[in-house]
């Protein structure tokens, strides 16, 4: 019910808990006589508003460092994903590399005679035969060669019956990619079927050739 006062006179006091009042901060200080007292609370609020301050600028550097922490750890996974399978690469290639080195030292084995008679056939020129194609024995102090195998000499004995055709012969081997150290041996002649011939020996060194003098071609063409 609404009341209205007509009667001259002081006011009514609201009754207390009648809504939210703002406490008197200034009535609380002009109260307080003691300056020590009012620093150390004005000290203390001030604190208070410092460590708020530091609390939340700190919350929000941890805040950043754990999404930082989290993003070059998720890094660090990935990076060691692909170290692992560097590795493993590196491990398949050096198997690899150890196979192959055992193909080519068996390749490089398999075709040295033929290197050797196929050179030696071309090196022979008009009037002049072959007696036979064989291997000497290494002494030893022959260098080796890469493989550390001693190198291998061979002594081709021959017949001819122009010593112009000797001395093409010597001069075809040395041209050879594959065949080094061309040295002549000592010459006798001989009569063979009532006929003098020149009977002569040669040695040289076999020896890889440069990759620009190998020719290979696939299996099925060879075949042809």
């Amino acid at each position: 019910m609404i009341e209205i006062n007509l009667l001259p006179g002081p006011k009514k006091k609201k009754a207390p808990g009648a809504g939210f009042q703002m406490p008197d901060i200034s009535g609380l200080v002009a109260k307080v006589k003691d300056p020590l007292l009012l620093g150390a609370v004005s000290a203390w609020i001030v604190g208070a508003a410092v460590v708020g301050v530091i609390f939340t600028t700190e919350s929000r550097r941890l805040a950043s460092l754990r999404a930082e922490r989290e993003r070059v750890e998720g890094e660090a996974r990935r990076f060691q994903a692909l170290i692992n399978q560097k590795r493993r690469e590196e491990r398949l290639r050096d198997s690899l590399v150890v196979e192959l080195d055992a193909i080519r030292a068996i390749d490089s084995e398999r075709y040295v005679w033929p290197h050797i008679l196929e050179e030696v056939t071309k090196a022979v020129p008009d009037y002049t035969w072959l007696q036979s194609v064989g291997m000497l024995s290494s002494g030893p102090a022959e260098v080796t060669d890469t493989t550390g195998a001693p190198p291998l000499r061979i002594l081709v004995d021959g017949r001819t019956s122009d010593m112009g055709g000797y001395t093409r012969f010597l001069r075809q081997l040395g041209n050879s990619p594959w065949l080094r150290n061309v040295v002549a041996g000592a010459t006798r002649t001989i009569t063979e079927n009532e006929k003098p011939i020149v009977a002569f020996t040669v040695t040289a060194t076999y020896g890889q050739a440069d990759s620009a003098f190998i020719r290979t071609a696939p299996v099925l063409e060879s075949i042809r």
